[in-house]
């Protein structure tokens, strides 16, 4: 029978752990991407979202409106600026609207 740890940890500092150990911090890094875009851009932006990646150090928005790609374009910066204060650090160094 397996030892009880005396300490107690909190689900958070479990899951970190966790995490870390099976190497899947940037898979939740990619979700919590998914996440933040939406929270940061609101429904009307989210509705012509179709697909948000992290490839390397840049974030690959494809948009199906044309016009709404021509809007953000002007805001590339505030978007990376944004997007890296929600996450924590310098996880994204370019926007790429396709």
């Amino acid at each position: 029978m397996a030892k009880r740890e005396k300490e107690s940890l909190s689900m958070k500092d479990l899951m970190g752990s966790f995490i870390k150990e099976n190497n899947l911090s940037k898979g939740m890094q990619k979700l919590e991407v998914e996440e933040i875009w939406a929270k940061l851009m609101g429904q009307g932006v989210v509705s012509y979202t179709e697909k948000i990646q992290l490839q390397n150090k840049t974030l690959v928005v494809s948009l199906s409106s044309s016009v709404l790609r021509e809007e953000l374009s002007y805001g590339k910066e505030k978007i990376m600026k944004m997007m890296n204060e929600e996450l924590g650090g310098k996880l994204i160094s370019k926007v790429m609207l396709v």
